[in-house]
Formats: structure tokens, C-alpha cells, sequence
């Protein structure tokens, strides 16, 4: 096996980022049953304060995580979201009044400079601030006011895969609390077993699709765009492909003049009023002649792949993971290591 320009490498056959990401499941259960008190907690909080807004600030995965907590928070509280840009502080050492503002920062390490300085910054403008971490004896931990831990254990490849799930459900634990919502908390206590079946879906059919493709776009919207914008982070980091997540909205003002024959597509749509709109646009993409792979609904101009029906929210946690069972088996495909992308390390510090 080759990689694209040639050169021969050793691709393994068991990876840390197959291991990590199989383990998805358990860890989900963990942080339900361990984190039950300390969210129902911080939402009595959350009610208590009232906020007029919430702003987040993430890098990297836990962004696209961030973005799924904007649409999450929008539909179901109706609370202004917006994602902060850690530069501001970190850099410009701007300062904004937050009073009246809950601010939520997400990291795997907590870690990152930037990170730190923008939740710093935020507690002085009058923030209440809340981590989501993975290590609870991180920095970011311990400036926060509430710490939500991710319990996704340790992740010791690049490429992030459990952690993200995790961040994912946390969001969508702490808003069901939030929203006393007991529908989707009933939802989320079924999810382990829902990621364990989605783990076995089989996605082969894009690893072939996919195994010689230069570049790509990945579709979501809604709920699922913070999917859409992690599986092109993946493309990129773990295949060497060079993928752009779109809205399905967004793509029609001007990406889709890139559209010709066989060009590829990845979709993934969950079951909610956002579907319709993704319909239409997979039956554009299939008139300039692309190649759409499609995951969450049959299209006959597309290729499907199987997914499994959940409650909408949690639809998009189910995709990635089938997801990253194909990036890992697509990034072996095409002569990579996705446990060590080039010019990247797992921890990132940001200034």
C-alpha cells in the first residue's frame, strides 16, 4: 500500500483511534451515571441565573461540539448562543461585559492557553462560567465555577473521537436538565447501547468511494452541522483529504459552482425539520453529476449508508460514530497512520 504520492509506508492494523473510538459506548454510560448530580446541579444554577445569552469557547473538536450546543440551546431554551473567539482575549486582551451570561468552555486537556485566558476574562466581565473537560485536574477545571466532566478516559490518539461523543452528550445532559426535558434525558440513557450498534454499521462503501478522492464536501445542517464540521476536521487530519463542511443552506451560495462530475459529497442528516431541505439539495448535487454518499435517509440518486433511527437530537452523536469507524478504515485505506497525522500533536497550546 502507497500512500497518494507514493511513498511506501508501514499502515497498522489495529489503531489507537479504532480502540478509542470503539469505546465511545462506555464511557457514555460512565459519564451518564457519574454525572447525574453535578448537572442536575448546574441547571438548577442555569435557572436560578436566567441568562439572556451563552457564549462558548472551543478549539478544534470541541468547537464542532460547540456548534451543536448553539443549535441545542437555540431550539429547545431559546437562548441566544454565540461561540467566542479566544483570540480576543488571548491576543487583543479585549474585554466585553458578560454580566447576566453563562459561558461555557470545552476541552479535551484544558490546557490551552487561549482557552484559559478567555474563560479568565470571562469571569471577571461577570460570567458564570462552566467546563466541560476531560481532565478534571486540568487548569481549565479549576478556573471554571462548575466543572462537567467528560469521563471519556484517557485519549491518547491525535485524532479526538470518544472525547468529542462525549462532549456531545454532556451538552445534550445538561440542556435536558436545563429544559427539564424528560424525554430527551430518557433518550440519552438509551444512547450506549444505540453507539454500540451504530460501531457496527457498515460503512465500507465510502471507504471505496472515497479511497482515491483529493477533495470533498461534507453536508449537515442544524443539529447535525457540528457533525459535518468534525467528520471534514477527520477527513483532513486522519485521510489527507481535503474536505469543507457546509450547511446544506450555505452550500448553494457559491461551493456549488465547484460541483462537477463525480465529485464527492459526504451527507449526514438527522430526522428533523431540517430533512426536507437536505432531500432537495441531494437531488441537486445528483443533477451536476456528484458522487453523494448519504447517511440518515434513502435518496435513489445517492449512495446510502446505514444508520439507525434515534431521537433527532441524538441522531448526529450516532453518524459521527459510525463515522469514525470509516475514517480509521479509510485513512488505513489510503496508506496513512491515523493515530499520527503529519505537523499536528494531541494536545494543541494556543496563544
Amino acid at each position: 500500500m502507497t500512500s497518494d504520492s507514493g511513498s511506501a509506508r508501514r499502515v497498522p492494523t489495529r489503531t489507537q483511534m479504532f480502540a478509542e473510538a470503539e469505546e465511545a459506548p462506555r464511557a457514555v454510560e460512565r459519564q451518564l451515571r457519574a454525572n447525574s448530580k453535578i448537572i442536575t446541579d448546574i441547571a438548577q444554577s442555569l435557572r436560578r441565573i436566567s441568562p439572556h445569552a451563552v457564549v462558548t469557547s472551543a478549539r478544534g473538536s470541541s468547537d464542532n461540539a460547540a456548534t451543536y450546543a448553539k443549535y441545542l440551546i437555540e431550539t429547545k431554551l431559546g437562548v441566544l448562543t454565540s461561540s467566542a473567539a479566544p483570540s480576543v482575549s488571548s491576543v487583543y486582551f479585549a474585554r466585553t461585559d458578560l454580566t447576566g451570561t453563562v459561558f461555557l468552555a470545552m476541552s479535551q486537556s484544558g490546557r490551552s492557553p487561549d482557552l484559559l485566558a478567555s474563560l479568565e476574562t470571562a469571569k471577571r466581565a461577570g460570567a458564570y462560567t462552566v467546563a466541560f473537560v476531560n481532565a478534571e485536574n486540568s487548569p481549565l477545571a479549576g478556573l471554571a465555577d462548575a466543572v462537567i466532566p467528560l469521563h471519556a478516559g484517557p485519549e491518547l490518539s491525535v485524532a479526538a473521537t470518544k472525547s468529542f461523543i462525549a462532549t456531545n452528550v454532556a451538552i445534550a445532559h445538561l440542556v435536558s436538565a436545563w429544559h427539564e426535558d424528560d424525554v430527551l434525558l430518557k433518550a440519552l440513557n438509551e444512547l450506549p447501547e444505540l453507539l454500540a450498534q451504530a460501531w457496527q454499521l457498515d460503512w465500507n462503501a465510502a471507504v471505496t468511494r472515497l479511497q482515491s478522492a483529493r477533495d470533498l464536501y461534507v453536508i449537515g445542517r442544524g443539529m447535525g452541522f457540528g457533525t459535518a464540521q468534525e467528520a471534514a476536521l477527520k477527513f483532513k487530519e486522519t485521510c489527507a483529504l481535503h474536505a469543507e463542511a457546509f450547511s446544506a443552506a450555505e452550500v448553494l451560495h457559491g461551493p456549488m459552482a465547484l460541483v462537477k462530475d463525480g465529485f464527492p459529497v459526504f451527507v449526514m442528516s438527522q430526522a428533523d425539520e431540517t430533512r426536507d431541505s437536505v432531500n432537495m439539495l441531494v437531488g441537486n448535487f445528483a443533477t451536476n453529476h456528484a458522487d453523494v454518499l448519504l447517511a440518515g435517509f434513502a435518496h435513489p440518486q445517492a449512495t446510502v449508508l446505514p444508520t439507525l433511527a434515534a431521537n433527532p437530537v441524538l441522531e448526529p452523536v450516532l453518524l459521527i460514530q459510525s463515522f469514525y469507524r470509516m475514517a480509521e478504515a479509510l485513512s488505513r485505506a489510503r496508506g496513512l497512520d491515523p493515530d499520527a497525522p503529519p505537523h499536528l500533536n494531541k494536545i494543541t497550546e494556543t496563544v
